[in-house]
């Protein structure tokens, strides 16, 4: 039943053979891995009128010489990302460059940044698209969390089904979106132009505002930069495109970064020209639509392919983290489950806990988008800033062929990505200060997954240890609690491997149980040896480990094994084992941490 389910949600398993054709082509790639960036168009410009309109609505002109300084930046990035593909084209990103240029720590905290980042990926997505859905209808409103939750199970499934699958299904709506806000945009200028969008919506350029100040305006700009979110995922997962892996990775960024730079830069002008100001419950494309085309099929369209884009934008997310966790676990600085690849060839084990944590994350912040953003921007600036420094590093130290150029462009993004870091700690420190405490914790706990590793992998190296001590022979414990099929079977395999140093224990509560159980034993098996430990404290545990070791320390004076049997039956029914009390798993659990003794549970198979 439940193979079944499994095969219906995620599909057949794929052989390791073909994990080529899971590789991406550029146009599929285009839609899974930049829907995040594309996406954040839908709020990015919103952040910066929220903003803006804490001085007055009159500065909202302000937006547009900020969305120039957000496109440099955009400039920046791309320039730089496209250089780290070149440059790392076995993926990795931040993660990689820092390590390799700065360091382990840097290359730690641009890393966990990233994965956190990934976490807020969807949890973002997923949320600012539940928003889209009920501006469109405010009745769903109170039912955010669980409209959210419902999406990230849907995409997680998608996800599991593999990464070219996913694409061909999640591709259409990002295209969509794409078209949507192209024909928006288009109609809107097109209003302007003919003169059906009045003049005195919006204040003039470079009317002076009270109250304006370079420290709100960098907030603003800080703010406006969330729109750049998603624009290193490409560089993480440089291992999904087809070969030529970076040539395509590269052409498919420089295809993000325009398109980001249109939408973004028409949204703003938009929202500018039209004098949108930002509400609770209503976004600001939502506003734009309504005022262009009214509440006709052309609205719900575009809030249906925003909503669309914003909930599958957490794809990114889904297609970057398990490539970067896979990269961590490479160095063993998380578990090495991330890995492995599921039955359609995708690391399903950094897919399931990404859902897992984003749900987490998503009722913990009761699906507010506003109190996300703010972490999910810093948590990306951070690694974006020491990437940038980590290149800078690297053409000062090689100097290629025309690293001066390459130099000025890591330069000027490393520097713009550490004065939008600082404004998001100075600006929005309420919001983002988790991100100073669980970054470092986060950071530990991988240091002392990869110390666990070191040693693990010093202990097990033969050339480190001892030769091992030859076993010269077996004593076997079979713990007993009747003359049953169960331990008949269970004393046979014991003969198999050592027929005279076999030690049945039987461990009574009270003094008539032993003495008849003794007569039944003796008469049953009278050639294998009984011991009877009397609990007067209705134990088994206790007084049969004090045994073991007793049995242990004699037998290892002449280098003896000693194995511990113990019988298990297997009800046919798996609900079947809350009818009984599982003392032989009670007793494994206790021996296995013992050293020195091995335990082997012997099954007995009850047919009905």
């Amino acid at each position: 039943m439940v193979s079944a389910i499994k095969r219906f949600l995620i599909g057949r398993p794929l052989k390791s053979t073909e994990l080529g054709e899971q590789k991406l082509n550029k146009t599929k790639a285009l839609a899974i891995l930049s829907s995040d960036a594309l996406s954040s168009v839908a709020y990015g410009p919103e952040q910066i009128l929220v903003v803006l309109i804490t001085v007055s609505a009159a500065a909202f002109w302000y937006s547009i010489p900020i969305a120039m300084g957000v496109l440099i930046l955009l400039l920046a990035l791309i320039l730089s990302y496209r250089q780290i593909i070149f440059a790392y084209p076995h993926g990795g990103g931040a993660y990689v460059v820092a390590k390799e240029n700065l360091g382990i720590y840097p290359g730690l905290i641009a890393g966990s940044s990233l994965l956190v980042d990934y976490i807020l990926t969807v949890a973002v997505s997923v949320t600012a698209g539940t928003d889209a859905i009920t501006s469109a209808f405010p009745s769903l409103h109170e039912h955010n969390v669980i409209i959210a939750i419902v999406f990230v199970v849907f995409i997680t499934t998608m996800s599991l089904r593999g990464v070219t699958e996913s694409a061909s299904i999640l591709a259409y709506p990002v295209y969509l979106f794409v078209l949507a806000l192209f024909i928006l945009i288009g109609v809107g200028i097109y209003n302007i132009l003919t003169g059906h969008v009045s003049a005195e919506l919006h204040t003039s350029l470079g009317t002076p505002v009270a109250g304006i100040s370079l420290f709100l305006l960098l907030r603003a700009f800080a703010s406006g930069s969330s729109a750049l979110t998603g624009v290193e995922a490409i560089s993480n997962a440089i291992p999904n495109f087809k070969d030529p892996a970076p040539n395509n990775a590269a052409k498919t960024l420089v295809a993000m970064g325009t398109l980001l730079a249109v939408l973004f830069s028409g949204i703003v002008f938009l929202a500018y020209y039209y004098g949108i100001t930002p509400t609770g419950g209503v976004t600001v494309v939502s506003q734009i639509a309504e005022q262009t085309f009214g509440r006709n099929f052309m609205y719900f369209f575009i809030q249906g392919t925003t909503a669309l884009i914003l909930i599958l934008a957490a794809n990114t997310g889904y297609s970057a983290f398990p490539l970067l966790a896979v990269y961590f676990a490479k160095d063993k600085f998380i578990p090495r489950m991330f890995t492995i690849r599921g039955d359609r060839l995708g690391y399903s084990n950094g897919i399931i806990v990404l859902g897992v944590l984003s749900i987490l994350l998503i009722i913990a912040f009761k699906g507010k988008t506003e109190h996300l953003i703010p972490l999910y921007a810093v948590g990306v600036f951070i690694p974006f800033t020491l990437s940038q420094t980590g290149m800078v590093v690297k053409w000062i130290r090689e100097k290629p062929i025309g690293w001066i150029s390459k130099l000025i462009i890591n330069t000027t993004g490393a520097l713009i990505s550490l004065i939008v870091t600082m404004m998001f700690f100075l600006t929005k420190f309420t919001q983002v200060w988790p991100v100073l405490v669980f970054l470092p914790i986060i950071i530990f706990v991988f240091y002392r997954i990869r110390k666990h590793y070191e040693s693990v992998g010093d202990q097990l190296r033969l050339a480190n240890r001892e030769p091992a001590v030859p076993i010269e022979g077996n004593v076997i414990i079979l713990p007993v609690a009747g003359i049953t099929h169960v331990v008949e079977n269970s004393l046979n395999y014991a003969k198999s491997l050592s027929p005279h140093q076999i030690i049945a224990v039987y461990v009574p509560f009270e003094r008539e149980d032993e003495a008849a159980f003794e007569e039944k034993w003796h008469k049953w098996q009278p050639d294998v040896r009984l011991v009877t430990l009397h609990s007067p404290y209705r134990s088994i545990i206790n007084p049969l480990t004090k045994f073991i070791d007793t049995v242990q320390r004699k037998a290892g004076e002449s280098n003896y094994q000693v194995t511990v049997i113990i019988p298990q039956f297997i009800p046919k029914k798996g609900w079947h084992n809350i009818l009984h009390n599982q003392s032989s798993l009670l007793i494994r659990a206790h021996l296995l941490y013992r050293r020195n003794v091995i335990v082997t549970t012997v099954p007995y198979h009850l047919e009905k």
